[in-house]
């Protein structure tokens, strides 16, 4: 017996796969960095890849097809700009920079996003919002679409994120800019609070007496001014620091060799060419065969090599 009653067709629900991503950038500290700061920010995010240079980023691009790239902008080779201008139609850039001063403007003129290194919590959680929200765009155009055909499946993922103009437009702003930007580096450490700010390794810096008794980096949203006493040890990564205490660790932007000019030798020893550790947070000191050495801290479960340049220091052991 036939119903007049209307039949209720379910409707099965567009999946939606987990967004994924690529991160790009020559320096490995930074990088893994931003890594660790997306899964806080982005638990459902899954890094399919990291690239140390622009070249490498396209070919992974090619290879694990993500939805969102993570540039950096100085890279060698291919830089990050460059890269971008092949992959931004086939996914959402995010490009990273630590030279914000000339590249804001462009980024805003379009729909590309960027972050600044080292890069910042709040920050971050306002660029995650924004690519959600693109996804869900994108997604939903791609979900109430007609079934394709091979070749318009093809066509379809070589669309842009942005119409074609308004992306090579930004691009070629962006490029225009790297090509005109000093590369000067811009310093975080300050001194003591009260005392003037000095550019590290400044004429003025260099004539100051006393040691440097604070430093000052980006802790998430806050700003922190870390006692330089309470140091557990620094790790260079080209021209970053990181710099690591008992209440946590951060990047920032002033070469390790620069700190080394300032802060005071009695208390920190260089026990590799990229590690400086405070003699203070040193719980004791391993021998290990052909001249080779390891520190054990007090409050970090890490071990740090001692190179064999650095070991005389531990010779009376």
């Amino acid at each position: 017996m036939s119903s007049d009653l209307p039949q209720i067709v379910a409707s099965a629900a567009v999946p939606t796969a987990a967004p994924t991503a690529l991160v790009a950038d020559d320096e490995p500290l930074l990088r893994d960095s931003l890594v660790r700061a997306l899964a806080q920010a982005w638990p459902e995010l899954q890094v399919l890849g990291q690239a140390r240079n622009g070249r490498e980023a396209v070919e992974k691009f090619e290879q694990l097809r993500p939805d969102i790239v993570f540039l950096d902008v100085h890279m060698p080779g291919l830089n990050g700009v460059e890269a971008a201008r092949q992959l931004a139609r086939r996914a959402h850039i995010v490009f990273v920079t630590a030279y914000e001063q000339y590249a804001v403007q462009a980024f805003e003129q379009g729909a590309l996003d960027y972050l600044v290194k080292p890069v910042d919590e709040a920050r971050l959680a306002d660029t995650v919002a924004r690519l959600k929200q693109r996804l869900v765009e994108q997604r939903s155009v791609q979900g109430h679409a007609p079934a394709l055909d091979p070749a318009e499946h093809a066509a379809r993922d070589a669309s842009p994120v942005l119409p074609p103009a308004a992306l090579e437009a930004v691009i070629q702003q962006l490029l225009t800019r790297l090509q005109q930007a000093p590369r000067a580096e811009p310093t975080v450490v300050t001194a003591a609070p009260g005392a003037s700010t000095l550019p590290a390794g400044s004429a003025a810096s260099a004539a100051q007496p006393a040691y440097l008794q604070w430093i000052r980096a980006s802790v998430g949203a806050s700003l922190k001014l870390i006692p330089v006493d309470e140091i557990i040890y620094l790790r260079s990564d080209e021209k970053y620091t990181l710099v690591v205490w008992p209440e946590g660790e951060a990047l920032i932007r002033t070469p390790i060799r620069e700190l080394m000019e300032q802060i005071d030798p009695q208390r920190f020893a260089q026990v590799h060419r990229s590690v400086v550790v405070n003699l203070h947070a040193i719980s004791h000191v391993t021998r290990g065969p052909n001249e080779t050495a390891d520190v054990h801290l007090k409050e970090r479960p890490e071990v740090l090599p001692v190179s064999r340049s650095y070991l005389h220091l531990f010779r009376q052991m």
